[in-house]
């Protein structure tokens, strides 16, 4: 990884993009997983259009990897120049009080985490890596611009409040089904997802604004995009299902501008409603996965 960050991006993109190809082809239960994902999402289009942008995931999804290389060890001075902010880090509105940074599961998340840290401190939920080297390797590239407070999922919410009321922005990731506890069943592409509902949760009781960030690939192997949203008015009201449907719904959006960057290798309809059936279970959709 330290070694492929000296190469220009242009060809570490299209080193990546080979990579992700052949991962499409070998890696079938996750590209089974991924055009199950899609035919529930995007049944509009036709199965060579999901099959496409399936590919295409692939692609991005291993030059992102590959691309981390630049955030953990680049100059700050290439980065700034890689790194386009959209229409800018929102810094008083961060230091004037808690702040929810809302950042969806697109390939290129870690992106927008530096172009945050290249400004301001954060904190954020963390997952320890099995491999111990690699651990070490995301938590010093992650830090290495501005301190960064990274918590555990069983810590619970308590540290992140205190954080926050020392204006540290949330840096959360919001869109993963983490199972039925803490979450609410509502609406993603109209399949019932379990979703959590901490944003509002955490939003309603610190009072905080929901800023959510974006980041994608400019075209072109150019750098990356990262879009600063409003805040969200009067979020997330009374009615915290209705905010937690309000948050997906704004996700879909996204997702229809730039679909093949969304995480769609993971299992986003593994918890289901009762009685609701499987819908990874084999030959639940085997139509939409062609002969996997």
């Amino acid at each position: 990884m330290w070694l492929l960050h000296w190469l220009p991006l242009p060809v570490l993109g299209r080193l990546g993009a080979a990579i992700g190809s052949l991962l499409f082809v070998t890696v079938r239960k996750r590209r089974r997983i991924t055009l199950i994902n899609l035919r529930l999402c995007l049944p509009e289009l036709s199965e060579q259009e999901r099959h496409r942008i399936a590919r295409q995931h692939f692609q991005g999804y291993a030059r992102a990897v590959l691309e981390r290389s630049l955030l953990w060890w680049a100059s700050e001075a290439r980065l700034r120049r890689l790194i386009v902010v959209e229409p800018r880090v929102p810094l008083e509105q961060i230091q004037a009080g808690p702040t929810i940074l809302l950042c969806p599961h697109f390939v290129c998340l870690d992106v927008a985490g530096v172009a945050v840290l290249l400004e301001s401190s954060l904190c954020s939920i963390y997952t320890r890596q099995q491999n111990q080297v690699f651990d070490d390797a995301l938590r010093r590239g992650r830090s290495r611009f501005r301190p960064i407070r990274l918590f555990s999922r069983g810590e619970g919410v308590k540290p992140i409040l205190r954080a926050m009321r020392e204006h540290l922005p949330f840096f959360m990731l919001p869109d993963m089904d983490f199972g039925a506890r803490d979450a609410e069943f509502v609406p993603f592409f109209g399949t019932l997802a379990a979703t959590l509902s901490a944003p509002a949760r955490i939003a309603a009781s610190t009072g905080a604004q929901v800023i959510p960030v974006v980041a994608t690939f400019l075209p072109n192997y150019r750098g990356w995009k990262v879009t600063f949203y409003p805040a969200w008015e009067n979020y997330p009201g009374d009615d915290m299902i209705a905010a937690t449907r309000h948050m997906n719904a704004f996700i879909e959006e996204r997702i229809r501008e730039a679909p093949s960057e969304y995480f769609w290798t993971h299992k986003r309809f593994k918890t289901r409603p009762p009685g609701a059936p499987d819908v990874y279970a084999a030959g639940t959709v085997t139509h939409a996965v062609g002969n996997d």
